[in-house]
């Protein structure tokens, strides 16, 4: 086990450990560390705890300092530049006329190193533009391509939902999510209601994944034989959030269903279900 404490350089990011060096620190601080592209100033979002050595990325390292006055001042300039910077990339895009879109810049905070994010259908041969923006920021230059969701996290907006992008305000990271979990949730399969503004699976699908396994596993399928307490019969609807099933009953098969909750019926055994 070692002490740790959470650091974040991006809202809603990735949260990396690092060494407190002594230090008690509260969330929401802000720290000064070191990092594998240099000294970075990031938040804390994870207070002083204890981790399995596993968990670790070793080296662990070590809380430099907490963010002075200084630091922080330097950091508000850093997103100033960021803002004129994203502009003159923007120009030498188009003068370059190449097929990306320019999506976010950010400087390191010892303005060691700017990066560009942006997105592209395809491979872009960018090292003419790479040569150009080092002429006028005299500095190391970094273009990376991101996809799509990046670039929903990075933006941010209004979901289908009408509440901001999860991406944006609490996801730490992307997990997979597939068609199969829309089927199983019993979902449209239209993908314009399915699909993110990113175009891709709306994440929210994964939360309940789980649950609705596990309710699928404990629900009788439609056409699956069970007994009720009125007698055998055959479920012909389902709802797997309330519990509730129709059950056409075999002593009244042109009766209406008849309305059970799940925990009142069997399934019939040697019967599909």
């Amino acid at each position: 086990m070692a002490e740790v404490v959470g650091v974040r350089f991006k809202n809603v990011g990735k949260v990396y450990y690092f060494d407190p060096a002594g230090e008690a620190l509260k969330k929401g601080n802000m720290v000064v560390v070191e990092t594998a592209r240099g000294i970075e100033c990031g938040e804390v979002a994870m207070e002083n705890r204890e981790v399995s050595d596993a968990s670790i990325v070793q080296p662990l390292k070590k809380l430099i300092r907490r963010a002075t006055k200084e630091d922080l001042k330097k950091v508000a300039e850093n997103r100033l530049r960021e803002k004129n910077a994203f502009e003159i990339c923007n120009k030498k895009i188009a003068a370059h006329k190449l097929e990306m879109k320019l999506v976010d810049v950010e400087y390191t905070f010892d303005n060691s190193k700017i990066l560009f994010y942006f997105t592209a259908d395809g491979r872009v041969d960018f090292r003419e533009l790479v040569k150009d923006l080092a002429s006028v920021f005299r500095t190391r230059i970094e273009l990376r391509q991101i996809g799509v969701r990046d670039e929903a996290k990075m933006l941010g907006g209004l979901g289908i939902c009408g509440r901001p992008f999860c991406c944006s305000t609490f996801l730490g990271g992307f997990q997979p999510v597939s068609i199969k979990m829309a089927k199983e949730q019993n979902l449209s399969l239209n993908p314009v209601k399915i699909s993110g503004a990113c175009g891709r699976l709306m994440c929210c699908l994964k939360y309940e994944h789980d649950a609705y396994v596990d309710l699928l596993r404990r629900t009788p399928k439609v056409n699956a034989a069970v007994m009720t307490p009125d007698g055998r019969g055959v479920v012909v609807e389902q709802s797997l959030l309330t519990g509730m099933l129709k059950v056409r009953l075999d002593k009244a098969p042109d009766a209406a269903p008849s309305v059970y909750h799940v925990r009142d019926v069997s399934r019939v055994r040697n019967q599909q279900s």
